[in-house]
């Protein structure tokens, strides 16, 4: 039994794992535990998740569990996914996780899902090997979830395009060696059919890093804002089909989302953990915290809350694995385990007293991270509207 994930993980999960998964949760616990806990604090003064770590966790295979055998990777599903999203939520360094889920889920997969033979034979060993490191440049000042909204432009020019345009809050955009971009490309028809992916080479002329974003949380996870000045972009650079860079977003939204949703549900799980054991051990008024019954009982409800949501990311990875088409399960669940993180956050942050409010302990950065979770990825505003549209 593993206790210290507050379930057993023995009966409870293995409705939804096979041996592998438990193999692969293992691994990257330790992991966690000997390669990111002892230096993840320099690397949040630093700003960025050293490469060295992005590498090694390439070397472990951690960066190719969902792709084929034959280019290095695992060729797991969904499930397997979600297992590295919680395992890194867990490790209280929420930007160290996001770095390399953004690489893993968010950003190399559009090369796998829309590119050609020669662009992924190209670009997915170094992917798979950490060797790539991989941002998608979607959002701009006015367009995130709404991505018809997007005003970068791309024109077609001889031998290739020219791209204009600018995008903000991009995971990995400083350090990136290789950007997904999406670009309007044609603006004469409906918007969901004017967009195109473009694969964009660090230190192509034209394409900057305008500023690395100072940011409230996640600040071991490098963000940028990028510049594209008439930059030229071959023909052999084009991302999938013209005009269909809507769908392929589109496509690996839920994708992204579930992994959001099970990266929240490890952070809500550590930080109950982490606090658990601190009322445990504080003292007031002649007795641990933890004889107070209000205490208990509020960690008890949200050790409850999140093992629900917990089950129902498993459930939804588990039917995903099958084929299943679940927008509607995996918007509620962005939006369920996005709020529920906070609100874990806000309640822990609350039982560590004036300890919790100090720079510098564990459960202040974790409650910095986590309050993205309600916004990145799909805001829970735009999820609800996605679970009302169904029903």
């Amino acid at each position: 039994m593993d206790h210290s994930l507050g379930f057993d993980a023995t009966t409870a999960s293995d409705f939804f794992f096979a041996e592998e998964h438990h193999m692969l949760r293992a691994q990257v616990r330790r992991f966690v535990e000997e390669k990111i806990k002892p230096y993840a604090d320099v690397w949040e003064q630093e700003g960025a998740t050293p490469r060295d770590l992005l590498r090694s966790m390439g070397d472990l295979g951690l960066f190719g569990i969902r792709y084929p055998e034959a280019l290095g990777g695992a060729e797991m599903d969904v499930r397997a996914t979600v297992v590295l999203a919680e395992e890194l939520g867990r490790s209280t360094y929420a930007g160290v996780a996001i770095t390399a889920l953004v690489h893993t889920d968010m950003a190399s997969v559009h090369i796998w899902n829309a590119g050609n033979a020669a662009q992924k034979q190209r670009y997915m060993p170094g992917v798979i090997s950490g060797e790539i490191i991989t941002a998608v440049g979607i959002t701009e000042p006015g367009a995130g979830s709404d991505v018809k909204g997007i005003r970068t432009r791309a024109q077609r020019v001889t031998g290739g395009w020219r791209l204009n345009g600018a995008k903000t809050f991009i995971t990995n955009g400083v350090l990136a060696d290789v950007t997904c971009v999406a670009a309007k490309t044609d603006t004469s028809g409906p918007a969901s059919q004017g967009v195109t992916m473009f694969i964009l080479d660090k230190g192509m002329p034209g394409f900057t890093v305008t500023r690395q974003l100072d940011k409230h949380g996640w600040r071991s996870s490098d963000t940028a804002e990028l510049s594209f000045v008439d930059v030229f972009v071959p023909e052999e650079n084009v991302l999938g089909a013209e005009g269909r860079g809507f769908y392929e977003i589109m496509k690996n939204f839920q994708n992204e989302r579930i992994v959001l949703a099970a990266m929240a549900m490890g952070e809500a799980q550590a930080a109950i953990e982490h606090t658990v054991a601190y009322v445990k051990d504080r003292q007031a008024f002649g007795a641990p915290l933890w004889d107070k019954q209000v205490i208990r009982q509020r960690l008890a409800e949200l050790a409850t809350r999140v093992e629900a949501a917990r089950q129902m990311t498993y459930a939804t990875a588990a039917r995903m694995a099958r084929g299943e088409d679940l927008v509607r399960e995996v918007s509620m669940l962005k939006a369920l385990c996005g709020e529920l993180v906070n609100k874990v956050m806000y309640d822990c942050v609350q039982f560590h007293g004036g300890t919790g409010f100090m720079t510098g302990t564990t459960i202040e950065r974790m409650a910095r991270d986590a309050r993205v979770q309600a916004i990145g990825g799909g805001a829970t505003e735009v999820m609800l509207e996605e679970v009302a549209k169904r029903m």
